[in-house]
Order: structure tokens, then C-alpha cells, then sequence
């Protein structure tokens, strides 16, 4: 087939020999089944963010470190050079991830390399050779629905505890192999701790899986591990082996307004206290 004009870079350079054929094109992202010397491989050309109809991606954005202040600067004017590096970051934050919870046992695809909005990564396969199929085409008994329910869960818990939100789960972002799932598309994947929009990510993420998996084990549907292992984190007790019930209680105790009043105020009146002190130090 004719090579993609952002893929010729790359067979110029040598990394890809050969483009197979589209494989599939996304919100961000279209994809491509490549072949590299023996290897066959895909590679995920990221879209301009003119182009992309991944909505309100600066939620996702928020809280994500850029190393240089100039360029921290540029991404919040929003100039020429401020908007390629904005796409820089949106393309950088899915490499980060991909090595990151690799490293951390989180089944991902492989990436190579990140080339000029070029992410070059392993092409998942079932046991024939031909590419895994999506969770949302896979259909299941209950008891392989809770198994792989359960792995997943252990991957989001892995991911929290690593700092890190999908923010984007669901059936339609979760490959599925020989050996189970295998989670895919992660450029939007948050900062647990520094981005606002974290936690109704995260709850909305656990809730897709256990929405799609709750299809085939009923029983799921009425679990609350969301609320469960946020909890956790924000006590900071989660771990990646910490045992879950998928049972959860909320807080409905009403806020005693009128001691948080009482504290503020004193705390107001020690401030004008120690202002009072001061200015008498100074006479």
C-alpha cells in the first residue's frame, strides 16, 4: 500500500521497512501494521489536536510536569512553539506509561519509540498469528468474565499505585489474547495526584470494566471497588496486592459546620494576634 506521508520519515530512517495495511483509525490515532527487518509490529500516528476528536483533552492535561520552565510557559500562552509541545506531551504521556507500567507488570504493548508523532510498539496477536480482538468483540462465560474482571482490577490497581489513571478504560481500549487482557491507548492517562479530574476518571474506569464484564457475571454489578480502592489510595494504604471486597460504605455523617466555622475564625484571630505582635515589635 501506499505509505502514510508521516510513516515516510521513519522508512527513510530504516526503522520501518514495510507498510502492511490500516488497521485501525481512532479519535487520536489511526494505526498501521508495519513490518521492521523480521518483526511485525504497528504504528500508531498520533492526529493533530485539530483533528482529534478526543473531547476536553485538557482535563487530562492538567498536572502534567514539563521539565523546562520555557517551554511550561509557551503551553500556557498557547503559541506556535506552546502548541507543539502541548502535542509533544499528549504524545510523550502514552510512551511514559507504556514503560512505566510495564515495568510495574501491567500488561501493555511493548513500545519501541516515539518518532515525530510516530509510536512504533508491538502488535498484539492471538495464538494463530492474527491481531487480538477487542474485549467489546469478545464474548465469555461467567466464570472467565470474573477472572478477567479480577486482572483487570489488579491492573488498575497497579496503575494508581504507579500514580497513574487510564482515564479512557473501557471495553473499547482493552485488547484481549491468549493470555488475557492487554490494556492499550493510554496519551490521556492522568497524574492521580495532581490532576483535580483524577478521581471521577478513575471511578468512571473501574466502573466501565465492571459494567462490561458485569454482563456475563451479573454478580459484578453491584460491587463498588471504585469507591473502594480510592478510598485506599487516598488513605494511603493501597497496595498492589491489597485485598479487596468490592464492598464499600460511604461517609454520610453531616460536616459539623459550625466547628469548621469556630476554627476558621480562630485561626483568623491568632493570625491578626501575631500581626498585632508584630507591628508592636516594629514600634
Amino acid at each position: 500500500m501506499k505509505i502514510p506521508k508521516r510513516i515516510q520519515p521513519l522508512v527513510d530512517e530504516g526503522l520501518v521497512d514495510e507498510v502492511i495495511r490500516p488497521l485501525m483509525s481512532g479519535k487520536e490515532a489511526a494505526v498501521y501494521i508495519v513490518r521492521c527487518g523480521d518483526d511485525i509490529r504497528c504504528a500508531k500516528v498520533y492526529k493533530e489536536a485539530d483533528k482529534r476528536s478526543f473531547k476536553q483533552a485538557v482535563l487530562y492535561q492538567e498536572g502534567r510536569k514539563v521539565r523546562s520552565s520555557r517551554r511550561a510557559r509557551a503551553m500556557e500562552k498557547g503559541s506556535k512553539f506552546g502548541r507543539a509541545q502541548q502535542e509533544q506531551s499528549w504524545q510523550n504521556a502514552e510512551v511514559d506509561a507504556l514503560f512505566k507500567l510495564a515495568k510495574a507488570g501491567v500488561r501493555v504493548p511493548q513500545p519501541y519509540g516515539c518518532y515525530d508523532g510516530v509510536l512504533l510498539m508491538e502488535l498484539v496477536c492471538d495464538d494463530e498469528g492474527m491481531v487480538a480482538p477487542r474485549l467489546a468483540d469478545v464474548a465469555m462465560d461467567a466464570d472467565l468474565a470474573l477472572a478477567d474482571h479480577a486482572t483487570m482490577l489488579q491492573y488498575i490497581v497497579i496503575m494508581l499505585c504507579e500514580g497513574l489513571v487510564h482515564g479512557d478504560l473501557s471495553e473499547f481500549n482493552v485488547l484481549v489474547d491468549s493470555l488475557g487482557p492487554v490494556v492499550i491507548d493510554l496519551p490521556q492517562a492522568v497524574d492521580a495526584a495532581a490532576n483535580n479530574n483524577a478521581k471521577w476518571m478513575f471511578v468512571r474506569d473501574v466502573n466501565n470494566m465492571r459494567d462490561y464484564y458485569g454482563q456475563y457475571a451479573p454478580q459484578l454489578l453491584s460491587t463498588h471497588y471504585a469507591e473502594e480502592i480510592w478510598a485506599l489510595y487516598e488513605a494511603g494504604e493501597l497496595t498492589a496486592d491489597a485485598p479487596l471486597s468490592g464492598e464499600f460504605i460511604a461517609d454520610t455523617s453531616a460536616a459539623d459546620v459550625d466547628s469548621v466555622l469556630e476554627q476558621i475564625k480562630a485561626a483568623f484571630a491568632e493570625a491578626e494576634e501575631r500581626k498585632a505582635r508584630a507591628a508592636e515589635q516594629d514600634d
